[in-house]
């Protein structure tokens, strides 16, 4: 699959070389490396969706409350990775976030897995509703995004 259809299937999109030191023993990256993948990604589309502003105007926002990944294929040095995420199941208080880990140089996915994301007040140290506005911008960067490739 090529770079510009990674474009097509996700409204975020990471890209990211593979880093040598990411690889284990056995000559391919480690396991435990995917989820730093994952955080890129999630982090990155917090971001475009003005979560982290909020986060640091108010002390509410984002907590991973659980995380798994399913490996497809090894992953090596030199390489380059594209990381897509997506968002469904909003509720109150939480969404559950989807990633893909392409390489580009074997053009294939190599891994994928979700996590739960929770909102949370730092301050509180509880739960907390997603704001309006901040639903309204995952609805409208998912829209886009369904808009765009429908």
């Amino acid at each position: 699959m090529s770079e510009i259809a990674f474009e097509k299937q996700y409204p975020v999109l990471l890209r990211q070389p593979v880093i040598w030191g990411d690889m284990d023993a056995f000559e391919h990256v480690n396991n435990t490396v995917y989820f730093r993948y994952f955080e890129d990604a999630r982090l990155e589309c917090f971001m475009q969706l003005g979560i982290m502003d909020h986060l640091k105007e108010t002390k509410v926002g984002p907590i991973l409350a659980s995380v798994r990944c399913d490996f497809r294929a090894p992953l090596s040095f030199p390489d380059d990775l594209v990381v897509g995420t997506w968002i469904d199941q909003i509720a109150e208080k939480r969404f559950t976030m989807h990633y893909r880990v392409h390489s580009v140089g074997q053009q294939c996915l190599v891994a994928e897995g979700e996590g739960l994301v929770v909102f949370y007040d730092y301050e509180k140290k509880k739960s907390s509703v997603i704001p309006e506005h901040i639903v309204k911008n995952i609805e409208r960067l998912q829209a886009d995004f369904i808009l765009s490739t429908g």
